[in-house]
């Protein structure tokens, strides 16, 4: 049987881890209207909470829907902040137990592990696997994962390592009032991204521990696996599709591919190769046509250079974890000539950005390299030399490399 935890029902409802999840929930989000109202009565609000959570009488309040459309068309269901206050609370203390049965590398709403790490685990066993052979690569995706997720097999998980009953009823207060019926969790809470996370969970032991297979990341539903042979990961796939509709009732998306490595692995925002990381071709272009629009925006007085400082700062926070220095000195010089182009100042819009790449770029860009010497090849005019020793004429060859000529000592 597997180890359970049971008495945390007091470590949730304390004054101290409320406060503690309301700083966590107001992170980036302070200036809010709902979340200044919340903070305006604050004790006043945290004491209500701690109240219904010990009387066990706290339901979800109606979620806010709305659509994005980048990179498809997704609908998020976000909970106001009263409910992000406890959605914290909890996680703060279910969370750390659910992290340590988790394999390493699952990458996903993890402290510590994020984005980065997931690629720089994949390059690492890109680069392993060099050692041996030719690379090849299996990506996957679960179709609608999220739409997917059954309440009953997910409280079954966390019943394999949460035990407290009241807990426990939290999470499936949690679950079973989340809009869908049966299946599907709303994609724009926390304790939505830890069950998401968690619900792969087996699936991870399964490939690591029944499978054996060492070269595998996931970051949420997308995973990678790296092997030097393709016909044992046409067996893998197999494999894998029987166990997600089985066990997990999941089907992979059909965008699911095996492909050599050569190509790169497109993955958790870059582009990935044994020697360099690159970022994505998509990413780079939203980027492009963004500050295009932003420009020309300044220049029509709809927005201040600020906004356009913001966005190229948060294109140097990704672009510096891979090798995009020359990416980003041409995208700098397009933005130069499309300042000019609308009779904008470039100093002015960029600002103090501006110089900030310019040394970020200097710095990341490798030395130039000295020049390599001259060739033997003589001009077209020149006779033709001497090939019968197997290298060009030695008197050439010398008089090239600043030796003494033979027949100056005649």
């Amino acid at each position: 049987m597997p180890k359970t935890h049971n008495q945390l029902w007091d470590a949730v409802v304390s004054f101290d881890n409320l406060y503690a999840a309301y700083i966590e929930a107001r992170d980036c989000k302070r200036y809010r209207p709902d979340v200044l109202r919340f903070t305006a009565r604050l004790e006043e609000n945290l004491i209500n909470i701690q109240n219904h959570l010990i009387w066990r009488t706290w339901t979800p309040s109606p979620w806010r829907e709305f659509m994005v459309y980048d990179p498809k068309r997704r609908l998020i269901q976000a909970p106001c902040f009263c409910d992000r206050v406890v959605h914290h609370a909890l996680c703060r203390v279910t969370g750390p137990l659910f992290d340590k049965k988790q394999i390493y590398d699952s990458h996903a709403c993890r402290v510590g592990r994020g984005t980065h790490s997931a690629v720089a685990r994949v390059q690492k066993y890109l680069r392993a696997a060099d050692q041996i052979g030719p690379v090849y690569v299996l990506q996957g995706d679960i179709s609608k994962y999220f739409q997917s997720i059954n309440h009953a097999a997910a409280m079954r998980i966390i019943a394999l390592t949460i035990s407290d009953q009241s807990a426990l009823w939290m999470w499936r207060q949690v679950i079973y009032n989340s809009g869908f019926d049966v299946c599907g969790i709303p994609v724009g809470a926390l304790t939505s991204q830890v069950i998401a996370n968690l619900y792969l969970d087996r699936f991870d032991h399964y490939i690591k521990d029944d499978l054996g297979i060492k070269g595998y990341v996931r970051y949420m539903d997308d995973t990678v696996i790296v092997a030097n042979d393709k016909r044992e990961l046409r067996h893998l796939l197999e494999h894998i599709r029987d166990f997600l509709a089985t066990d997990l009732s999941l089907r992979l998306n059909p965008k699911t591919a095996i492909y050599p490595a050569t190509q790169g692995v497109d993955f958790c925002g870059y582009r990935i190769w044994k020697t360099h990381i690159l970022p994505r071709k998509r990413t780079v272009k939203k980027f492009r046509h963004r500050m295009r629009r932003m420009i020309h925006q300044y220049a029509r007085g709809e927005i201040n250079a600020l906004s356009i400082q913001q966005t190229l700062a948060s294109w140097m926070g990704y672009i510096q974890h891979c090798d995009g220095h020359r990416t980003t000195l041409g995208e700098i010089e397009r933005l130069r000539w499309e300042c000019e182009k609308c009779g904008v100042d470039a100093a002015e819009v960029l600002g103090w950005v501006e110089g900030r790449c310019d040394n970020r770029i200097r710095k990341n860009q490798s030395p130039i390299p000295p020049p390599r010497p001259e060739t033997c090849i003589p001009p077209r005019d020149s006779p033709k030399p001497d090939h019968q020793a197997g290298h060009c004429n030695a008197k050439s060859l010398g008089h090239r490399h600043g030796q003494p000529d033979p027949a100056d000592n005649k």
